[in-house]
């Protein structure tokens, strides 16, 4: 099952793609485990989760009294002792919610200033998702924010592919350029670009001229649909048909590109 992590500058669609992906795969039969990853997450309302569901969502960074039980260390803090492998193989199971064959865990994010944080939540966060990329058998979908600090350099190598979201803009390609500048750092070895809110042939050449050389998985287009859908709290999968093609497509492709690996 393959292991993939979106991510890109804020705003440019990581969720929308990580929705449209989650649900293409969900309708081959495959066993969707859709991880949001972002410090403000907002996956479950893309992907339409009922409200009764998504009450039952915290986001595991969140959880101070899990975090002191399997690290032995109060939340918040650095530096002392604590267990920098603890048990996270339940976890999955115990704290996501399941809709249309999706099944959704929340991360959130280490509220703390600075890179590479050694703490409790650090830990935690880090061990979850080394088990989901090595030991879970399900096809992941990481949903990030801009960056790859989740990622160490063992699980970044079992990562099957990173997409970067992008828009037509030069900001949106400088980010993507530095985020693939720092997975490949860390052993990302296949890097995939999607072009999201594209709006006529000259977005589509202007992604081609000043791609940070890396191959274009597919592209959406920018449509008052998409914001609709939003607005009503539906998935786009169900109310933008050309959206949901493309997504099928990208799944077509990728899966093409990993067997001939």
């Amino acid at each position: 099952m393959p292991k993939l992590a979106v991510t890109g500058k804020g705003g440019v669609g990581k969720t929308t793609i990580s929705s449209l992906l989650a649900y293409a795969y969900a309708e081959l039969g495959g066993n969707v485990l859709a991880i949001d990853v972002d410090p403000s997450p907002c996956l479950a309302a893309a992907l339409g989760f009922p409200p009764e569901l998504v009450t039952d969502l915290v986001p595991i960074a969140k959880m101070e009294e899990l975090i002191l039980e399997r690290t032995g260390a109060k939340p918040g803090t650095t530096g002392g002792y604590f267990k920098l492998n603890p048990r996270v193989d339940d976890l999955p199971d115990r704290f996501s919610v399941m809709h249309r064959g999706i099944r959704l865990l929340e991360l959130g994010a280490v509220e703390l200033g600075g890179s590479g944080c050694i703490c409790p939540e650090s830990a935690m966060l880090k061990s979850l998702i080394s088990h989901l990329v090595f030991y879970r058998d399900d096809l992941l979908i990481m949903d990030m924010y801009a960056g790859v600090e989740h990622l160490g350099r063992a699980t970044a190598g079992m990562v099957d592919a990173m997409i970067v979201v992008v828009e037509p803009g030069k900001r949106s390609l400088g980010t993507a350029e530095q985020i693939a500048k720092l997975a490949r750092d860390i052993g990302i070895r296949r890097l995939l670009l999607v072009g999201n809110k594209m709006r006529n042939a000259g977005d589509l050449d202007f992604l081609h001229r000043f791609s940070p050389g890396l191959p274009i998985l597919g592209t959406l287009p920018a449509t008052p649909a998409a914001v609709e859908a939003d607005v009503q709290g539906v998935p786009l999968f169900d109310a933008v048909p050309e959206m949901a093609d493309a997504a099928r497509e990208m799944v077509a492709r990728l899966e093409r590109e990993l067997k001939e690996a």
